[in-house]
């Protein structure tokens, strides 16, 4: 049985630099609260619970005591939350993504200028990112998920779109076109592409590593909206394709008659966690 980890799968930039960031605080006074969960991953936080990473919600922010150190993950944070630890003595470590900082700074500025056109952003609702995002604009940005939902727009006024930065490129080409054919003059219609190219380029490249192998085990946090889309591509390719966020999930008889096996993962997906599964793959496989 050949066995073989995507190369390209696991952290993105951006989770890789929010965890080393938390495992060098938590070293140096093993006392760090995270706002939310540091990776979309259940397997990787309670890693790092272990060894004292402790998960908060924005209502526990608020009543943090004086002196706390909190992390602010990759996906970033609205200008509220800076506020917040400003004016509360919170000392604040800041891993939000690079690609993530630059998107919220164009936005802003953006919002800022005298009479603003509609700003725009394709993303999910309630997406930690997406909420960082309509936070630069006091709250004002229009969010849609589909081509359909720009119906709420004015055509007849200024319309400016961004994107959330893990969306799909087709997606977001998608709603593009739908705004252009309906765009009407004077008003004009930017558009910024700002989806991040290190996570846009997984969705072809999980397809090929998926037609190449009989199965497919896709490893990801049940949260992961990333990991949702890739896995799809993958059964898309390879109708044997299986979704596990542990190897504890994994089920022998997916194996039965394969001659090889292929295991990736969600920008969330720590590679020690793929690894483990290949394990459990590979005794599985010897047994049978």
């Amino acid at each position: 049985m050949q066995i073989e980890i995507d190369e390209g799968s696991g952290y993105c930039f951006g989770v890789t630099t929010a965890i080393s960031k938390a495992e060098e605080e938590l070293e140096k006074d093993g006392a760090l609260y995270c706002l939310g969960d540091i990776v979309h991953n259940g397997s990787e936080c309670d890693r790092l619970r272990a060894i004292g990473l402790q998960t908060i919600d924005h209502q526990q922010y608020a009543v943090l005591p004086r002196g706390s150190k909190v992390l602010l993950r990759a996906h970033g944070e609205p200008p509220s939350t800076y506020a917040q630890a400003q004016s509360a003595g919170i000392h604040l470590v800041d891993a939000t993504c690079p690609v993530v900082l630059q998107l919220q700074r164009r936005i802003k500025r953006v919002a800022d200028v005298p009479n603003p056109p509609q700003i725009v952003i394709y993303g999910k609702r309630g997406h930690a990112e997406v909420l960082g995002l309509v936070g630069q604009t006091g709250g004002s940005a229009i969010v849609i998920e589909s081509p359909e939902e720009a119906d709420v727009l004015d055509f007849t006024r200024d319309i400016c779109l961004f994107s959330q930065t893990t969306k799909a490129l087709e997606g977001f080409k998608a709603v593009v076109d739908y705004i252009t054919a309906r765009i009407q003059a004077p008003a004009q219609f930017q558009y910024f592409d700002t989806i991040c190219r290190q996570v846009a380029n997984r969705l072809p490249n999980v397809k090929d590593f998926a037609g190449r192998h009989d199965v497919i085990l896709f490893v990801c946090g049940l949260k992961s909206s990333n990991g949702r889309v890739l896995c799809e591509a993958c059964r898309s390719v390879n109708p044997s394709t299986y979704m596990v966020d542990q190897p504890s999930g994994i089920r022998a008889e997916w194996f039965a008659g394969a001659q090889s096996v292929g295991i990736c993962g969600a920008t969330s997906t720590p590679k020690w966690l793929m690894e483990e599964c290949r394990d459990v793959v590979a005794q599985m496989t010897r047994e049978s």
